[in-house]
C-alpha cells in the first residue's frame, strides 16, 4: 500500500456515535437548526476561545455572511493572492471588488507591506488568510494597520482549525473568522462551515442571513438578502464528534511535520515552508518550495509512479490574479505569488499517519528531489 493524498480518518466509535445521533435526530424529525447545531457551535467556540460561533452551510458562506454583516457593497476588500478562489467569491457575491494583494514568502500569507500596497480610499475590509494552518506572526501588526484607518480584519480560517499565535486561536484576531468543514479539513462535519465572532451583532445578523433572511426561525418575515446557508443536523453531528478529536489529530500532523522539517531541511535547493517563533500550526498542509525552473509535475509525476506517494494539491497552483474568473481586478504582476504558486508541492500529513507512511514520504521526496537536482 501506498500513500494518498488524504484521509479522512472516522474511526469505529465516532461512527457509532454519528449513527446513533443520526439515528435519534431521524426519530425526533429535527433536521436542521436543532440541538446538534447548537452543541457543535458551542464546542467549537469553546475550543478556539471565542464567544459566539453560527454553524453554516460551507465555509464560502461563513465569509460571505461575515462581509455581508460588515456591508461591504459598492467598495473594495483586500484578499492574498495565495488563496483558494472562494475567498474572492465571496467578496464578490457580497457586492465588493477583491483588491489582490502580494503576500510574504515566508507565510504565504499578507504582509505589512503587501496589504499597505494595496489599500485604496475605498476599502471596507481585509481578509487574512491562514494558509496551511499557519497564523502569520505579522498578524498583530496587520491589525494594527487596520485599526488604525478603522478598517474591520477578517479571518479566513478555513484551514486554521486548532491553530494558534502565542496561545492565541485563529479565529481571533480579527472581528470574526470563517471556518470550513471541507471532508479533506482537519476536522470535517461532511459539509458545512462556521462563524466564530466576539460580536454579539454579528453574530445575530450571521443568524439571520443564513435563514433565508428570516428575522425569526418560525416567521416568513425577511429582513436581510439571506440564503439558504443552514447547516444540517446530519453535518452538525459529524462535526461535533469529529471535534472532540482535534487536539490528538493536531498533534500527530505537528509530529509528522516536524520529521519532515528534520529531512528536508538537509536538502539543498528544498524549501519547507516553516513555523515562526510563537506560530503553532495544525499542518492541513505542509508546503514546500521546489527550486525555481523545476518541472513540478514531473516531480509529482516520478514520486508517485516509483514510490506510490501522491503528494496532496497545492495552495495554490495559480494565484488569485490569474485565475481567468478574476481577470477584471487584476491590476498588476505580484511576483512572490506568482513565485510560490508555481514551485510549491504538499507532502501528504493524515491524522492518524504512521511512521512508516512518513518515512516512505521522506525516502521519495528526497530521492526524486536529488536526481532531479543533478
Amino acid at each position: 500500500m501506498g500513500v494518498p493524498a488524504a484521509r479522512i480518518v472516522f474511526d469505529e466509535n465516532d461512527r457509532a456515535a454519528v449513527a446513533e445521533a443520526v439515528s435519534e435526530m431521524l426519530a425526533t424529525g429535527a433536521l436542521t437548526l436543532g440541538p446538534w447545531t447548537e452543541r457543535f457551535e458551542q464546542a467549537f467556540a469553546a475550543e478556539h476561545g471565542a464567544s459566539h460561533a453560527v454553524a453554516v452551510a460551507s465555509g464560502t458562506a461563513a465569509l460571505e455572511i461575515i462581509l455581508r454583516g460588515l456591508d461591504v457593497r459598492g467598495r473594495d476588500v483586500v484578499v492574498p493572492a495565495v488563496t483558494f478562489y472562494a475567498t474572492a467569491g465571496a467578496v464578490l457575491h457580497a457586492g465588493a471588488r477583491p483588491v489582490i494583494a502580494d503576500v510574504d514568502p515566508t507565510t504565504l500569507a499578507l504582509g505589512p507591506q503587501t496589504l499597505e500596497a494595496a489599500l485604496t480610499p475605498e476599502t471596507a475590509a481585509v481578509v487574512l488568510v491562514h494558509i496551511g494552518g499557519l497564523v502569520t506572526p505579522e498578524v498583530d501588526a496587520l491589525r494594527a494597520i487596520c485599526d488604525a484607518r478603522g478598517i474591520p480584519l477578517v479571518e479566513d480560517a478555513a484551514h486554521a482549525h486548532g491553530s494558534s499565535y502565542r496561545g492565541r486561536a485563529a479565529g481571533g484576531f480579527g472581528v470574526a473568522g470563517a471556518f470550513s468543514f471541507y471532508p479533506t479539513k482537519v476536522t470535517t462535519s461532511g459539509e458545512g462551515g462556521m462563524i466564530l465572532t466576539e460580536s454579539a451583532e454579528l453574530r445575530d445578523d450571521a443568524r439571520i442571513h443564513r435563514d433565508q433572511g428570516k428575522g425569526s426561525f418560525t416567521t416568513n418575515h425577511h429582513v436581510r438578502l439571506g440564503a439558504s446557508w443552514r447547516m444540517s443536523e446530519p453535518n452538525a453531528a459529524i462535526g461535533t464528534v469529529h471535534l472532540r478529536r482535534l487536539k490528538e489529530f493536531v498533534e500527530t500532523r505537528r509530529r509528522v511535520a516536524q520529521r519532515y522539517d528534520a529531512a528536508l531541511g538537509a536538502l539543498d535547493g528544498l524549501e519547507p515552508v516553516t513555523e515562526p517563533t510563537g506560530c503553532r500550526s495544525n499542518y492541513y498542509k505542509y508546503v514546500a518550495l521546489l527550486p525555481r525552473g523545476a518541472d513540478r509535475a514531473a516531480f509529482k509525476r516520478a514520486v508517485s509512479e516509483e514510490y506510490d506517494v501522491r503528494l496532496s494539491g497545492e495552495v495554490y497552483d495559480l494565484p488569485l490574479h490569474l485565475q481567468p474568473v478574476l481577470a477584471p481586478y487584476r491590476r498588476t504582476d505580484l511576483p512572490v505569488a506568482e513565485d510560490v504558486c508555481a514551485r510549491q508541492i504538499c507532502l501528504p500529513v493524515h491524522s492518524d499517519m504512521t511512521e512508516d507512511e512518513t518515512d516512505r514520504v521522506i525516502e521519495a521526496v528526497s530521492a526524486v528531489h536529488r536526481r532531479f537536482a543533478g
